[in-house]
């Protein structure tokens, strides 16, 4: 029976850089696939974002007695989240699709 070192191939999972993170292949996927999972990560970053906001906007208003404005969650905190989340994930995704472009041709 070979081991793992005599065949070249590593048995320990792999958990982030070489297009892996937490051991999922990130770095297989297609243009569309990265694309529709970047856009998926920003919306659940704006409404946990969102979600977070609210509540501590709860806490501050019962604590002090003070209204505010709970717009403010979305266009202040959710927004910006998810804007910057989509951003961060449509670069990465992007440059290892293009990155696997390269190599092939």
């Amino acid at each position: 029976m070979a081991h793992a070192s005599q065949n070249g191939s590593s048995t320990t999972p792999r958990t982030f850089g070489g297009g892996y993170l937490f051991g999922v292949p990130l770095g297989d996927l297609g243009w569309f696939t990265s694309l529709l999972m970047s856009f998926a990560l920003g919306f659940a970053a704006f409404f946990a974002a969102t979600f977070c906001a609210i509540v501590g906007g709860l806490f501050y208003s019962t604590a002090t007695h003070h209204t505010i404005d709970f717009a403010l969650t979305y266009k202040r905190v959710g927004l910006p989240v998810g804007v910057f989340v989509l951003m961060v994930t449509l670069g990465y995704l992007g440059r290892l699709w293009v990155r696997r472009q390269m190599r092939r041709s």
